[in-house]
């Protein structure tokens, strides 16, 4: 391993399950450098090993369990099943609170809810996480007959986003509490916040998204070592590719690269997104090898949907892998969410 910035010890669908390979990847770290353009052997279009100008639409705007807007998402490809994240909506009253609770109060606390979708669409199950963050990324891992939810945890008290990353079981209906003696906090690098994972599973490797000071970076680590407290990072990289200003809003790992989504939400006419402009939502895409750019491209797909906001990132291996990104989209009273994929 060679770490250049020093170890610093987030309605139809169309995949099917399949079986997932194991087969764990290595590599250097790099390098990092201010964000720049594509490098030059970049295929056109192209973030990594994706085609950003060819996406298909994998989930129509579908309900959430709350009327939040979502998070972040990810696939279970044993099932062909989704799960996505969202904060807790306004006026839940859950069991040990002394009164209903307000959006503003949940989005402080952490507290979030995770929806369970069946390939088809349909809303399979639900589960409440108090304390836990913001849920800006999703690991789902396969374990026996359902997944272990890799998600942010500790969440700061000021900003409401985790500090740690917790491997918990889903369980529908539940509620669980950041605090219970049953959660194990994982806190690779003391001292970062937004600690966000996701996961390759093909690759038995986990992602940890954070920030070290103003500084955006990533940690990679085998799964097994991290899930038993052994936190010696594969490659720690710097994040090239977001230009300043733009909101982080999830993080990917497949093959040999990085993949990253910013953006903002639509602004009004006469703001600095306006619906007219298309958006300014991109995928990114850093190599694992050099450290060097793959690819920076905009999303222009159904640039007309309302509100559009770009939410999470997930690499979907079956029955083939893509990249899959989506988007928040408003109709009166809910947010749902949108899924588009990338093939290579």
């Amino acid at each position: 391993m060679t770490d250049t910035g020093r170890h610093i010890s987030r309605r139809s669908l169309l995949w099917a399950g399949g079986a997932v390979t194991a087969a764990v990847a290595t590599g250097g770290v790099v390098a990092g450098r201010e964000a720049a353009d594509p490098e030059p052997h970049t295929p056109a279009r192209a973030a990594g090993e994706f085609a950003i100008a060819s996406p298909s639409q994998v989930l129509s705007a579908t309900a959430l369990h709350d009327v939040t807007g979502p998070q972040s998402f990810a696939f279970d490809d044993t099932r062909g099943d989704l799960y996505a994240v969202q904060q807790m909506q306004d006026g839940l009253w859950l069991a040990g609170e002394p009164k209903p609770v307000g959006y503003a109060a949940r989005l402080r606390h952490g507290d979030m809810c995770v929806s369970r979708l069946s390939r088809t669409g349909s809303l399979l199950g639900h589960m409440y996480l108090r304390g836990f963050g913001h849920g800006v990324s999703l690991g789902i891992e396969p374990s026996g007959s359902g997944v272990m939810l890799w998600v942010e945890s500790q969440a700061d008290p000021a900003t409401g986003y985790g500090r740690s990353v917790a491997r918990i079981p889903f369980s529908d209906g539940a509620v669980l509490d950041s605090a219970s003696p049953s959660v194990r906090h994982h806190t690779p690098l003391p001292g970062t916040l937004r600690n966000e994972p996701a996961l390759d599973v093909a690759g038995g490797r986990a992602l940890i998204s954070h920030w070290a000071g103003k500084e955006h970076r990533y940690a990679v680590y085998r799964m097994s070592d991290f899930a038993a407290g052994r936190y010696e990072p594969m490659h720690t990289v710097r994040d090239i590719a977001r230009h300043k200003g733009e909101p982080f809003q999830g993080g990917a790992l497949h093959g040999d690269f990085i993949y990253q989504l910013t953006g903002n939400p639509y602004s009004d006419a006469s703001g600095g997104n306006p619906p007219g402009s298309g958006g300014n939502t991109y995928i990114s895409a850093i190599d694992l090898r050099t450290g060097k750019m793959a690819g920076r491209h905009r999303v222009t797909v159904d640039p007309l949907l309302t509100f559009r906001e770009p939410e999470g990132l997930a690499v979907q291996l079956s029955p083939k892998p893509r990249l899959c990104m989506g988007f928040s989209t408003k109709v009166p009273g809910r947010r749902n969410l949108s899924v588009y994929g990338f093939t290579p």
